[in-house]
């Protein structure tokens, strides 16, 4: 029986539980310290009580998502999914904090199926929900917006909410943009997108995949030329802000009204308002709203207007292209000029009013030029097709270019913008009016003016050429081919390889705009390319200060132009119009090994048997060009930077300025001239100048145990030693501990084995003597296939001042003559 304390004391400790049950739920409003956490069936809530973040299930599923909901509407509005991607199979999941900045989401093993990401570690970290609908992970004692760890914000899923930024950080890469829910009853992420496209001037693309279905035109100050709703309306300002930094679409309520924008799973960008009489979402703005606003249904200089019958019609001094077609209905082909452009005996423009502007993804602007600026820069590019305002406020500012067909023209009779179209001169203005007998007499007299310095120009030339040939001559040497000629010969007889026009290439670059700019090398910059029927291209483009020369450039076409291989970049062409010299290669979009293996976030995509794909594919296309190629090829400057990573991540070996090519039974050579970067260079070649297959090998072996460890060789730092990577993972071998130096993000989930064969395998590449190194058809086979392996040697070069004086250690890639006799 129970004695009397008993029956006291049971009811208090209930109440103390139910007390400090309570206390646990109501500490947590609208933040969240790293001594909680909450799980199913709890929430938090923002200050004001806009906005709630828990956990719940869309309609006809059982799958628990972690979201953030509008609190005071009784339609539940998921507005924010955390683990989209992956869902919770019950309701035992939890939400925490964790140190050192990281929101992460548990299931009911304890096992991480979502987290948040940190540029740094705080040591008192909370999450808290803001009345934005905005999810932040800070500092405790920090409490401003650009000190956040991380925000939801910058992560959106299907919806937009006022104060959010869509668009993109030039100096982080960080690209925010909507991404559609998969159905209505799944948050994973669908085939629709809504973002931001910065390649020629920006504007918004609605895509399904890569097809473009709609765009709303560009931003001009005041709104989007071609959505009427953005410029006026009492409920909501718009604004979109653009520098060399920063990007972005922002939109703030002038009211109180509740909005949001979305992008449905149908694919459909839609503006709702809540109608708190009705209790129920008003759809405010639809976009596409009507046939005119699918992408380019009306082909090129083509205009859509839904107040005719036919919706599509060509622009004033336009006919369509194939008459019969657009009898039919079929209008795609879209329209051409009824006269053609003459550009050397003067075009001129025509206004036309009211239009949503094209495409701009073929334009190139300049924010601080002017209207009549703009117009003369036009009229003097043959492919220069129209100009307009990117600006329109205060009588219009900034120059926009569009460059080759224009594409996506709609009517818009309230929001459209004036753009001024090339045309023949005779359509461009009466020619009666004094406006035209000006024009005319302006544009005459500049061509005769241009002509006159143009033929003066090739006078001199002409006049110089022969008197520096003359001069040859009489010392009896040959007259001097223009690199152009000679370089363009090689191209067409001797490799036949497409040769690119310029403007081609500066319309697929943006004019080689820095946003296109994929990276820098000795050779010069690289650029991405987009070309008219869509194909991306890497543009390789010789600077006139590359250490790199001409030289370099031939060599290239020579070695890599007929090469087929998987595991080899392929070169598409080269552009030598005029002193340019360009390599046109197909574009990687995952872009160089070394952006993926030394960075600490981005290695993490990287699980073991993509490494070990990695180093497979590296090898077999080393071996093609040691043994099966047309020619035997000597990289000598392979490195983590020149192997080229595909969408499926499959490796690619570029950059071959400085290959060598052999016939016959020839494995190498020696130079005076060492070109190569330091920390992949073989012994016998940065101290004696002999190069061979051998050499290349080296290379290999340094890349695969970078892969493996993820750590640079040169500049590699151990608190207990002075060695470099390689003699790191070498003293780690002879104590049998080889598999510590594997990279931490691994864990567990590798297969021992493979990785112990593999930084084998790295450390015969790496030794000493060129004649103890396995060759590649040796190194392909003990990858793939179990056995015995033999006993490494000592490597090269594994002494971090194992090096001779005369290298210069503080630049990675180094150029040396050897003064020594041979």
């Amino acid at each position: 029986m129970r004695t009397a304390v008993e029956y006291l004391t049971l009811p208090f400790l209930f109440l103390l539980s139910s007390l400090c049950s309570f206390q646990m739920i109501a500490c947590i409003t609208d933040i969240l310290t790293a001594s909680q956490f909450i799980k199913d069936g709890e929430t938090i809530i923002s200050s004001g009580g806009t906005f709630e973040l828990g956990f719940f299930s869309p309609s006809k599923t059982t799958n628990r998502y972690v979201g953030i909901w509008y609190k005071n509407i009784s339609i539940q509005t998921v507005v924010w999914v955390a683990n989209r991607e992956v869902s919770l199979i019950n309701t035992s999941g939890f939400l925490e904090v964790i140190k050192p900045g990281l929101l992460v989401l548990r299931n009911d093993t304890n096992d991480i199926i979502w987290s948040s990401n940190s540029s740094r570690s705080v040591q008192n970290p909370v999450v808290q929900l803001l009345d934005t609908g905005n999810l932040v992970v800070k500092d405790a004692n920090e409490d401003h917006p650009g000190t956040f760890l991380w925000q939801s914000f910058d992560y959106p899923t299907d919806t937009a909410l006022p104060g959010m930024k869509l668009g993109q950080n030039f100096v982080t890469g960080l690209k925010v943009y909507l991404s559609s829910w998969k159905s209505y009853e799944d948050p994973a992420p669908g085939e629709y997108s809504y973002s931001y496209d910065d390649l020629g001037y920006p504007q918004f693309l609605l895509k399904r995949g890569s097809i473009l279905l709609c765009r709303p035109g560009p931003w001009n100050g005041v709104g989007f030329s071609g959505l009427s709703i953005i410029r006026k309306n009492p409920i909501f300002s718009a604004e979109q802000f653009f520098n060399e930094t920063e990007l972005y679409f922002s939109y703030h309520l002038l009211g109180s009204t509740i909005l949001r924008f979305t992008l449905s799973p149908i694919g459909v960008g839609q503006v709702w308002t809540w109608d708190g009489n009705a209790r129920s979402w008003k759809l405010f703005l639809s976009e596409p709203a009507d046939s005119c606003d699918n992408y380019g249904i009306c082909g090129a200089y083509g205009s859509c207007d839904t107040r005719n019958y036919a919706l599509c019609g060509c622009l004033d001094k336009f006919s369509p292209k194939f008459p019969e077609r657009w009898a039919k209905g079929d209008s795609s082909n879209g329209c051409v000029r009824n006269i053609a452009l003459d550009c050397h005996g003067g075009d001129g423009f025509l206004k036309y009013s009211g239009y949503k502007l094209p495409d701009t993804r073929t334009s190139l602007f300049n924010q601080s030029s002017s209207l009549e600026e703009c117009e003369m820069v036009c009229l003097k590019n043959c492919s220069c097709t129209a100009y307009s305002n990117t600006d329109i406020r205060n009588g219009g500012s900034g120059c926009l270019l569009w460059f080759g067909d224009l594409m996506d023209m709609k009517v818009t009779y309230e929001a459209g913008q004036d753009i001024y179209i090339r045309v023949a001169f005779s359509e461009s203005v009466s020619l009666d009016g004094s406006e035209g007998r000006k024009r005319k007499i302006l544009v005459i007299s500049l061509s005769l003016l241009i002509c006159l310095v143009l033929l003066g120009l090739s006078f001199i030339y002409l006049w110089r050429r022969k008197k520096k040939h003359s001069k040859l001559k009489k010392q009896g040497m040959p007259g001097h081919i223009h690199d152009k000629d000679c370089t363009t010969e090689l191209v067409k007889k001797d490799l036949e390889l497409p040769l690119f026009e310029l403007s081609t290439i500066i319309k697929a670059t943006n004019n080689f705009s820095n946003h296109n700019k994929l990276g820098e090398g000795g050779f010069g910059i690289v650029y991405k390319g987009v070309l008219e029927e869509g194909q991306e291209v890497a543009v390789k483009r010789l600077s006139e200060t590359s250490r790199q020369g001409l030289d370099e450039f031939k060599n290239e076409v020579k070695c890599i132009a007929k090469l087929q291989h998987r595991n080899l970049v392929k070169l598409l062409g080269c552009c030598t119009e005029g002193e340019q010299k360009m390599l046109i290669y197909e574009y990687m979009p995952n872009r160089s090994l070394d952006s993926f293996i030394f960075d600490q976030k981005i290695s993490e995509l990287l699980d073991w048997p993509k490494r070990f794909h990695i180093i497979q594919g590296i090898a077999r296309g080393l071996l093609y060009l040691h043994q099966d190629s047309r020619l035997r090829i000597i990289h000598r400057d392979l490195k983590a930077s020149n192997i080229l990573l595909d969408a499926d991540l499959n490796p690619k070996i570029s950059d071959f300025g400085i290959a060598r090519s052999f016939g016959g039974d020839e494995t190498g050579a020696n130079t005076s001239r060492v070109v190569g970067t330091f920390g992949y260079m073989s012994p016998e070649y940065a101290v004696h100048g002999r190069f061979s297959v051998k050499s290349d090998v080296f290379s290999f072996g340094v890349i695969l145990l970078e892969i493996v460890s993820g750590k640079r060789n040169r500049g590699f730092v151990h608190h207990d030693h002075h060695h470099n990577l390689l003699g790191h993972v070498w003293k780690l071998y002879k104590e049998g501990r080889a598999l510590e130096m594997i990279e931490s993000y691994l864990g567990n989930s590798y297969c021992s084995s493979e990785v112990r064969r593999s930084i084998h395998v790295g450390l015969l590449c790496v030794q000493q003597r060129p004649e103890d190194r396995p060759g590649m058809s040796s190194v392909v086979f003990m990858l793939t296939n179990e056995g015995q392996l033999p006993e490494a040697k000592q490597p090269g070069f594994f002494l971090e001042r194992n090096v001779i004086d005369a290298y210069d250690s503080s630049n990675d890639e180094i150029t040396i003559t050897l003064l020594q006799a041979r």
